[in-house]
């Protein structure tokens, strides 16, 4: 499964309204770490079982204060449209997962 842009616009209908779990991974270009993540977060995007949604804060700061991130990288989960966990920093797939 593709990685979803996620945007003020679209996240109702990409979080709220998904029959999937999803990941949402906010990042920057210029975060190293994020980097680092990146191709952790691809692998569990790729396996098809969690929908990954990514948020790049320096583009849509509204959705990144409405989750009160502050440092980046962070990951929250969400099941049927309620957060079920959240993360920050340099993480295992196997603890993102845990999220769930």
């Amino acid at each position: 499964m593709e990685e979803v842009t996620l945007t003020k616009n679209n996240y109702s209908q990409e979080v709220e309204n998904s029959s999937m779990p999803v990941l949402i991974d906010f990042w920057a270009s210029w975060c190293g770490p994020c980097r680092a993540m990146m191709p952790v977060v691809a692998e569990i995007a790729k396996e098809g079982k969690i929908k990954v949604c990514k948020v790049n804060v320096d583009e849509e700061p509204e959705l990144a204060s409405k989750f009160g991130v502050m440092s980046i990288p962070t990951f929250v989960a969400f099941k049927n449209g309620q957060m079920v966990g959240s993360t920050i920093g340099v993480q295992s797939k196997e603890e993102i997962l845990k999220l769930f």
